[in-house]
C-alpha cells in the first residue's frame, strides 16, 4: 500500500508541477515576459538598419496588440452575458405586461362591439331608414325619410321626403323619383342617395390652397372642434398615403387615435365618413356588399355599399374606415375590391351586384353593376 501512495504521489506532483510551469509560462508570456522582451528589442534595435528597424518595431506592435486583444474580447464577453441575463428579466416582465395591454384591449373591442350592438337594435320605427353607419354612431338623432332626402334649394330646404317608400313590398313612388310608379325597387336605400342628390350641385373648391395650408388648417379643426392633437407629420404622412393609394391601414395600439384621425378629417372635408365595424364572422363579400334575396326580391344592401354608391356623387374625397379590420382574414371579405383595386384603369372599377338591370334599379346602377368611383379611400384599423 506505501508503494502505491509513493507512485500515486510522484504522479499528482508532477502533474501539478507541470500545470504550474505551464500557468507560469503564460504569466510571463502576458505579463511578465515584457521586461525581457523590451530588453532584447533595445539591444538589437540600435544594431539595425532603417528597413530592420521598421520591421522591429511592427513586430513589437503586433505583440502588443494581441494580449490587449484578448483582454477587450474576454471583458466584453462578460459584458454581455451580464447584459443578456438582465434583458431576459426585463423581457420577461414586458411580455408580461404585452399580454396584459393585449387581453385589455380585447375586452374594449367586446365592449365596444356591445354597444354598437345596441345602437342597432335601438333602430326601427316606422318612418326610420333601417341602416346604420357615420350617421348612426355620430348623429344624436338617427335618421329619417325626412331629414335624409331634404337638400337645400334656393336658400330653403326642400323636403323630397313626399316619397312614399314602402319597404315590404319593395316599390318606390314619389312626384318627382325618378324610379317610375309600380317598377319593382330591389335597391330602396340607394334610391334614397338619388333622391338626395336630385338637385345637388358640387361646392367650390379652392383649388389655390397649398398643401401646407390644407395640413395646417386641418390640425386647427382638429384641434379646435375636435378635442384632437396631432403632429404635422402625422398629418403629412396620412395625406402621401391617400395621394399613393386608395387602401390605407393604420396600425397601432387601442387609444392612438387610429379611428379619429380619418373620421375627423372626413369632417373636415364636410363629408363624415362611413364606420364599417368589421367582426370575426366575416367570410366573404356578402358581408360588405350584400346580397340579393331570391325570395323577397330585394337586395340586402349595407352601408358599405351605400357609401360607395354616394360617393360617385360627390368630388371631394369620401371615406370608409374599416375598424378593426384584422378581426377577421381581409383576404376573404375584401378580396374582391382588392383586385378592382389593383385594376390599371378607372374604367375597370366595377362591381358586380346582381347579375341583370332592371327598370326600377337606381340610375347609376348600371346594368347590375356599380362603379367604385375615383374619390373614394378605404381606411383600416388593426
Amino acid at each position: 500500500m506505501s508503494e502505491f501512495l509513493k507512485f500515486a504521489f510522484e504522479v499528482i506532483s508532477q502533474v501539478v508541477y507541470n500545470f504550474s510551469a505551464v500557468l507560469a509560462a503564460l504569466l510571463k508570456l502576458v505579463i511578465t515576459g515584457w521586461k525581457d522582451y523590451f530588453t532584447i528589442f533595445f539591444t538589437y534595435f540600435p544594431t539595425l538598419n532603417l528597413p530592420g528597424k521598421i520591421l522591429a518595431v511592427l513586430l513589437m506592435l503586433i505583440l502588443i496588440a494581441i494580449p490587449v486583444l484578448i483582454v477587450f474580447i474576454t471583458v466584453r464577453y462578460i459584458y454581455l452575458r451580464r447584459r443578456l441575463r438582465t434583458d431576459k428579466e426585463d423581457n420577461a416582465e414586458l411580455y408580461r405586461e404585452i399580454g396584459r395591454l393585449n387581453r385589455q384591449v380585447l375586452d374594449m373591442i367586446d365592449e365596444k362591439n356591445k354597444i354598437l350592438a345596441l345602437k342597432v337594435n335601438t333602430m326601427g320605427g316606422t318612418e326610420r331608414i333601417p341602416y346604420m353607419g357615420a350617421s348612426a354612431l355620430t348623429d344624436d338623432t338617427l335618421p329619417t325619410v325626412g331629414n335624409v332626402t331634404s337638400i337645400p334649394q334656393n336658400g330653403a330646404a326642400t323636403n323630397i321626403a313626399s316619397a312614399q317608400i314602402n319597404v315590404a313590398s319593395g316599390t318606390v313612388s314619389t312626384e318627382s323619383s325618378a324610379t317610375p310608379s309600380g317598377k319593382e325597387n330591389r335597391f330602396p336605400k340607394l334610391t334614397l342617395v338619388d333622391l338626395k342628390y336630385q338637385s345637388y350641385t358640387s361646392p367650390e373648391f379652392d383649388d389655390q390652397i397649398t398643401l401646407e395650408q390644407l395640413v395646417e388648417s386641418y390640425r386647427r379643426f382638429a384641434c379646435s372642434q375636435m378635442h384632437l392633437y396631432y403632429t404635422p407629420e402625422i398629418i403629412r404622412r396620412f395625406v402621401a398615403g391617400m395621394a399613393s393609394s386608395k387602401l390605407l391601414i393604420l396600425e397601432g395600439i387601442s387609444g392612438t387615435g387610429k379611428t379619429s384621425l380619418p373620421h375627423s378629417f372626413s369632417r373636415f372635408l364636410d363629408n363624415p365618413a362611413t364606420m364599417v365595424s368589421v367582426q370575426p364572422s366575416y367570410r366573404d363579400r356578402t358581408e360588405l356588399l350584400g346580397y340579393f334575396n331570391e325570395f323577397s326580391k330585394r337586395f340586402n344592401e349595407t352601408e358599405f355599399l351605400r357609401a360607395i354608391y354616394e360617393a360617385d356623387y360627390r368630388e371631394e374625397p369620401s371615406m370608409v374606415i374599416l375598424d378593426e379590420m384584422n378581426l377577421a382574414r381581409i383576404e376573404y371579405y375584401f378580396a374582391e375590391m382588392l383586385s378592382v383595386l389593383e385594376m390599371p384603369s378607372h374604367d375597370e372599377w366595377v362591381l358586380d351586384l346582381v347579375p341583370t338591370g332592371w327598370p326600377g334599379d337606381p340610375k347609376k346602377l348600371i346594368d347590375g353593376k356599380l362603379r367604385v368611383p375615383d374619390s373614394v379611400w378605404f381606411v383600416g384599423t388593426a
